[in-house]
């Protein structure tokens, strides 16, 4: 048997790659080590720990079209394009007793100077270029086994991934883990010779084969339907990717015309509104606190804001507005 197996994933579904991922983990075999390369398509990959709504710019990521996927490990939250390719390195922990980002950055680090760029191992889990971050990285152990996964910032469009990560932190207090947000550069204009995304993946595998030679595994149809589970389950589903969001406060301001200032207060646990106040300059025929009721336990997303509001007449609470008005500020 192999000691090394490499694992080209084929999909751009950011559900299917974690949930591919994570059955690589817990159910091939472990008397090797595996490394995974795999691409999404545009997704916000959030960490374990972290709050989602304080994380993203969901107004822009739901105009967008953008997926929203929560990891196994911790760590920041990242933004996926096809212009970036992720690496999954899959071993035996060994002697290693805490998480050691830097000893396996090092060999991707060593594969990309080989190619022509000068990376660098900053921080706690960064590569960088002049300064600038190409790679960031997260680990997950368990049962003497460790997961390590980083991102390469190939030629990502970083105009979206300023946007989609941008939150208005006065806004929104998490009790979460934060992000820490650093300059970033891409890390094809560095390439000795210039190349396509598909000719780097190759590259890049041909560099880390060279040191450790490996052989190829694919998935069986076995492999595939267990995998579609894990997707189903887990990787899929509002409750994993929201749900388990720490407890955090939100402000939510708008001017709306012909109605004036709303803000609303909202206290989220799990995802779901658990407290809700108005304040501003608006005029109402019934008091606002007798609407918050109607909200409570409901997740903040459009289809279960409207199905909560059917028959609700936010006019009688707010003068001048619209449900839909009122949606949008919700939702803001």
């Amino acid at each position: 048997m192999p000691d090394f197996c490499w694992i080209n994933l084929d999909t751009t579904d950011p559900a299917f790659n974690l949930a591919a991922e994570q059955y690589v983990f817990d159910s091939l075999p472990q008397d090797r080590s595996w490394l995974v390369l795999w691409q999404n398509d545009r997704t916000v990959v959030i960490g374990k720990y972290q709050n989602t709504l304080a994380e993203i710019n969901k107004k822009y990521v739901d105009e967008n079209g953008i997926r929203v996927v929560r990891r196994l490990s911790g760590g920041g939250a990242v933004y996926h394009d096809l212009g970036n390719l992720n690496y999954s390195i899959i071993t035996d922990a060994g002697e290693i007793e805490n998480l050691n980002l830097k000893l396996f950055c090092e060999p991707v680090a060593a594969a990309l100077q080989r190619m022509g760029v000068p990376a660098e191992i900053n921080g706690r889990n960064d590569m960088t270029v002049d300064g600038k971050k190409i790679s960031g990285n997260s680990q997950y152990m368990r049962s003497g086994r460790v997961l390590h996964h980083g991102t390469l910032l190939f030629d990502s469009d970083l105009t979206v991934l300023e946007k989609v990560l941008q939150v208005d932190q006065e806004k929104i207090r998490s009790k979460g883990l934060k992000s820490v947000r650093s300059r970033v550069t891409c890390i094809r204009p560095y390439l000795w010779e210039n190349c396509s995304l598909a000719e780097f993946r190759t590259l890049l595998l041909d560099q880390l084969l060279a040191e450790t030679p490996g052989q190829e595994y694919c998935f069986t149809g076995k492999d595939l339907s267990k995998i579609e589970r894990i997707r189903k389950e887990r990787y899929d589903t509002w409750e994993w990717n929201y749900g388990r969001s720490p407890a955090c406060s939100l402000i939510k301001r708008q001017h709306i015309e012909g109605c004036g200032t709303v803000e609303a207060r909202l206290e989220l646990e799990h995802g779901r509104i658990e407290q809700l106040c108005f304040y501003g300059d608006f005029f109402s025929a019934e008091e606002p606190e007798q609407l918050a009721p109607v909200l409570m336990g409901v997740r903040l997303e459009r289809e279960d804001l409207e199905n909560a509001l059917n028959g609700v007449r936010t006019d009688r609470f707010f003068t001048g507005m619209t449900r839909e008005s009122f949606l949008r500020l919700l939702l803001s």
